[in-house]
């Protein structure tokens, strides 16, 4: 089946890390630009991070740069997002989205939670 799968989300203290995981099942990212996004309660989902191995493409929300780092392993079958000095404004649900470059199609994972909380 193909999709993607995200992992690694959970509960930490402000200022903790996490990482979180989008595993490609039956493709790879080799021609898809891959992204996080975040929703949380009552607000919009919101771009977190790109990332596009083809072309050595990285970007960030403002919200997050200098804390977030987005990667993809070199089997470019995985999409990590690290997330440093978190706060609890970062709580919210998690998705990987991948979209093929030459065409439309596209893949939204399931979602992971993350929450910020002393």
């Amino acid at each position: 089946q193909v999709q993607v799968v995200e992992s690694g989300g959970g509960l930490v203290q402000p200022g903790g890390s996490l990482r979180l995981s989008c595993a490609a099942s039956g493709f790879t990212f080799s021609n898809y630009v891959a992204s996080w996004y975040r929703q949380a309660p009552g607000q919009e989902r919101e771009l977190v991070a790109t990332i596009s191995s083809a072309v050595s493409f990285t970007s960030y929300a403002e919200s997050v740069q200098g804390r977030f780092t987005i990667s993809m392993d070199n089997a470019k079958r995985t999409v990590f997002l690290q997330m440093n000095s978190l706060k609890p404004e970062d709580t919210a649900i998690y998705y990987c989205y991948a979209r093929q470059r030459a065409t439309s199609l596209n893949y939204w994972g399931q979602g992971t939670q993350v929450t910020v909380s002393a």
